[in-house]
C-alpha cells in the first residue's frame, strides 16, 4: 500500500486534486472537475479526473460515499500520517530534550 501512496503523490494532477479536497472535502466529480478547470486551468475530461480519483482512492487518500445518486469524495489524511511517523519519531535525536 505504501507504493500506491507514493505513486498517487508523484503525479501533479493528483496533488492538485488533493489540494482541492483539502480546501473543501466532500465534492462530487463534477465539482472537482469544475474547480480544476477554473482555479488551475486544467483542461481534463471527467473520465481522466475519475481515473486520478481511483488511484487516490486505491492509495487510501480519498474515500467515497454515496448519497442518493451522488458520489462524494472526501480527503483521508491518515496515510500521510503513517509516512510522517515512519521517519519522524519522538524517540529519535530530534526528539531528545
Amino acid at each position: 500500500m505504501v507504493d500506491d501512496l507514493y505513486k498517487a503523490l508523484a503525479d501533479p494532477t493528483r496533488r492538485a486534486i488533493l489540494d482541492e479536497l483539502t480546501e473543501r472535502s466532500g465534492q462530487t466529480l463534477f465539482e472537482i472537475c469544475s474547480r480544476l478547470s477554473v482555479r488551475r486551468q486544467f483542461d481534463m475530461s471527467r473520465q481522466a479526473v475519475s481515473q486520478h480519483l481511483a488511484v487516490l482512492e486505491a492509495a487510501g487518500l480519498v474515500e467515497t460515499r454515496r448519497e442518493g445518486r451522488y458520489k462524494f469524495h472526501d480527503l483521508n489524511t491518515e496515510p500521510l500520517r503513517h509516512i510522517a511517523e515512519r521517519w519522524i519519531r519522538a524517540d529519535g535525536p530530534e526528539g531528545n530534550p
